[in-house]
């Protein structure tokens, strides 16, 4: 394999890389960052389900974007990482697989920290940008988030994804 396929290799296992969960020294859970934020989507944005948009697609495309940089792809995934540790601490299982209503506790509990609050921002800008966006990018599936607000994209409209 050429270091040129390699690299696009290892970029495009970000989301379905695993986040090692610890606590000390120990390792006490794992999960993928895709599935933690396809929960937090339903979570933040419920009616997003309901009207058929997933963000996901949209999240492979900013983790792969050379305008995101490095620290802001990594700060995404520490975020996962200590949403899910925070939810290990207070309830000893994954974010993901918590009640509604659990979550939504441990969503408002980190809200109240400086990291916390800083990702949250962060997944919901990219969400935003994702069901309002192009279809082209995936997050808004048959113009459904424009439909919905009423809104016609611009023209001329991107024919391919921009990487």
């Amino acid at each position: 394999m050429t270091s040129f396929n390699r690299r696009k290799f290892l970029k495009a296992g970000f989301l379905s890389s695993a986040i090692f969960i610890t606590s000390g020294c120990n390792i006490i859970s794992i999960t993928t960052p895709i599935e933690t934020l396809k929960v937090m989507q339903n979570d933040l944005f419920p009616k997003a389900k309901q009207m058929g948009i997933d963000t996901s697609s949209y999240l492979h495309i900013v983790f792969h974007h050379p305008k995101i940089t490095k620290e802001d792809k990594k700060n995404l995934k520490n975020g996962i990482k200590w949403l899910n540790e925070a939810s290990q601490k207070a309830h000893k299982l994954n974010y993901t697989q918590l009640a509604p209503h659990m979550r939504q506790n441990i969503l408002k509990h980190i809200s109240k920290t400086r990291w916390g609050d800083i990702f949250i921002y962060n997944v919901m800008s990219y969400m935003f940008e994702s069901m309002l966006g192009d279809p082209i990018y995936g997050g808004n599936k048959n113009e459904i988030a424009w439909k919905w607000l009423e809104f016609e994209g611009g023209e001329p409209r991107p024919k391919e994804v921009y990487i």
